[in-house]
């Protein structure tokens, strides 16, 4: 006697979308690799319809992308580009920039408190850039540490964007940070002017040494992207 095929669990898009971004954030589904609906629900556990779902999302926000076939269009994990990391560093670094503007407005007490933290952060950001055997996972941890700080001073608009865009760059902050290490005394000395102005109530200043510590960013991460290869690219 066969036993009857156990029913696929229920699951809510959003768990669907949330577990598939998570596996191409973390590089466990490759720049380029194809993505086959069946294979996927397969994995998860899952029908299809939230799979369905999630990928039409995740196209929208720019993790997925349509690879030509000879005969059809299949969804496929966005490739990883210097061009694209440029892009999407220079739209973090812009909404940031707005983070830290407000986050300078706020009161003098505020200001220290968020400065005398964020100052900490990058302390330990440092001692980890130049330790002799860099813990890169530590290092990524500290420097995502370091900008959610002042992000908390951003309106909902620009939170909502930034949680959408932001993921999108942490897929190349992932996969190059240990290729970054020996640039990451600059990131210090930038962070440093990020938090002197916050701490000065200077809100043009932090929302420019924002946007310039992400600018520079861009083109050192766009430069190791170029050296070492273009991934995903057909």
């Amino acid at each position: 006697m066969t036993r009857p095929a156990r029913p696929r669990k229920r699951a809510r898009p959003q768990q669907v979308y949330e577990r598939l971004r998570d596996l191409i954030i973390d590089g466990r589904l490759a720049p380029g690799a194809r993505i086959v609906e069946t294979d996927v629900a397969a994995r998860l556990g899952v029908s299809r319809t939230p799979v369905r779902g999630a990928l039409q999302r995740l196209q929208q926000e720019g993790f997925v992308v349509d690879s030509p076939t000879l005969r059809q269009t299949r969804p496929t994990v966005a490739p990883l580009t210097s061009d694209d990391a440029r892009d999407l560093f220079l739209l973090v670094g812009a909404l940031e920039g707005l983070a830290a503007y407000r986050a300078a407005l706020g009161s003098a007490t505020e200001r220290a408190a968020l400065a005398a933290s964020l100052a900490q952060i990058n302390d330990a950001f440092a001692a980890a850039a130049t330790a002799a055997r860099p813990d890169h996972t530590r290092i990524f941890e500290l420097d995502e540490r370091f900008h959610r700080g002042y992000m908390g001073s951003a309106g909902p608009r620009v939170l909502a964007i930034h949680d959408t865009v932001k993921p999108q760059a942490e897929r190349y902050e992932r996969l190059y940070v240990s290729m970054l290490t020996a640039e990451l005394h600059t990131s210090v000395v930038e962070h440093r002017a990020i938090v002197k102005a916050i701490r000065g109530g200077n809100a043009p200043g932090a929302q420019a040494a924002v946007e310039t510590n992400w600018r520079n960013a861009a083109e050192r991460l766009a430069s190791v992207v170029a050296a070492s290869g273009e991934r995903g690219r057909w």
